[in-house]
């Protein structure tokens, strides 16, 4: 029986508790609320959770993909691949540094990239990969290493860090990701550059904010590349601010005119506790999902598969294609759930259809695998604060929506 009682279901609030709120006072009392001790140790604390040596907090993930861009040396000449099914960020940040940007469609029936046609991509030019972890579960990494490996002999390094590499370098977009696991290794051990979202809406937040690791294997500086985040992130300024605070310790240097996009520590210490409550988070996430999908595979909606045997997603989307109907009929659904009082989304739309990737030379009617994934796509509320009657809810109305489409 459905409930028909109206409610207000948004689509993802920030889970936040009164501990967060304490912790913000505490870093406001403090006296200490720009970058500083909370953010250094949220950087510690990111670092030991994922098994890596060194994690930079920064104020977005677009910021620390495009900052691991420019200190790998990557711009104009160069070319960078990313998917067409994916946010903006993943490929803005590759026109802001002047490179040149490389979509490729998704595969058949998948929110991945078609890895084919990734192979087809990779030229002389090409310096880096951009994969989606989208909604949380990681891409393919066997596949898209092989194939990086298979491409090894067009690779052109331009600097010593990409020499240390010496093959296209693989930074992946994983703001939906922070703590996804595959084949036991963490997102963030596996690509070569990792970046998280800690924006509002995600898992673990810190209101605005990011961060990026770098897996432990390929002979990486750690303490000259944090150097380097650090630099870029703080205007090309030798000394950060807790430095300067050091007795007669004033005097700086501006290495080079860089960026200003530094995580503070009010953010960093919502960071923290949010990090002591997460695998709390992940385990309530996890228990939505399956309660969507035991509720949703009987009328043949597929979603995509967040857990199996050698993967466990963040579960940060719950991405639903409904059968048998187009654009059109899923905005309708849309519409028809806000009625009832049920925040629905769409993720994504395909790049190649908005107005700046059109300017760019782009055209959807290339990659028809992304299209038809959009089409008939409709993401429903996945967040921590959902009650199994809210999930329950949410179900019998999309039921009631499609049979009524």
């Amino acid at each position: 029986m459905i409930d028909t009682e109206l409610r207000n279901i948004p689509f993802s609030p920030p889970d936040i508790t009164d501990a967060e709120i304490e912790e913000v006072i505490k870093a406001m009392r403090s006296g200490w609320i720009t970058t500083g001790p909370r953010t250094k140790e949220l950087e510690q604390r990111i670092a030991e959770y994922i098994g890596v040596n060194k994690a930079v907090c920064l104020n977005s993930a677009t910021a620390a993909m495009e900052l691991t861009l420019r200190i790998l040396g990557i711009g104009p000449g160069d070319e960078v691949i990313t998917s067409a099914y994916t946010y903006t960020a993943s490929a803005s940040v590759i026109e802001h540094v002047g490179a040149k940007i490389v979509l490729v469609d998704t595969a058949p029936n998948s929110f991945e990239m078609d890895y084919s046609k990734l192979a087809g991509a990779v030229t002389e030019k090409t310096k880096a990969i951009i994969p989606v972890d989208i909604a949380g579960k990681m891409c393919d990494y066997d596949t898209i290493f092989e194939i990086v490996e298979s491409k090894k002999d067009l690779f052109k390094p331009n600097n010593e860090l990409q020499w240390l590499f010496n093959r296209v370098i693989v930074m992946t977009d994983a703001a939906h990701a922070f703590g996804a696991e595959r084949k036991g290794m963490k997102c963030g051990q596996v690509a070569d550059f990792t970046c998280y979202s800690f924006h509002a809406v995600k898992n673990f937040t810190t209101a605005e904010g990011g961060a990026v690791v770098w897996s432990n294997d390929h002979g990486l500086d750690d303490e000259w590349l944090y150097k380097q985040f650090m630099l870029y992130s703080l205007h090309g300024q030798s000394k950060d601010a807790l430095a300067k605070t050091q007795k007669g310790a004033w005097e700086y240097d501006i290495v080079y005119p860089a960026y200003k996009c530094n995580m503070t520590d009010i953010m960093a210490s919502i960071g923290l506790v949010q990090l002591d409550r997460y695998e709390g988070l992940l385990e309530r996430r996890r228990e939505i999902i399956e309660m969507y999908d035991k509720a949703l595979i009987p009328l043949r909606v597929q979603s995509l598969q967040h857990y199996g045997e050698s993967f466990a997603s963040s579960g940060h989307l719950y991405l639903a294609r409904i059968p048998g109907i187009n654009e059109e009929q899923r905005n309708e659904i849309i519409v028809k759930m806000a009625e009832a009082g049920v925040a629905c989304n769409v993720h994504y739309k395909p790049l190649p259809m908005f107005t700046a990737y059109k300017n760019l030379g782009f055209d959807i009617k290339d990659y028809p695998n992304a299209y038809k994934q959009y089409a008939n796509e409709i993401t429903l509320p996945l967040h921590t604060l959902l009650s199994d009657e809210d999930v329950n809810f949410v179900v019998g109305n999309l039921k009631k929506v499609i049979n009524e489409v």
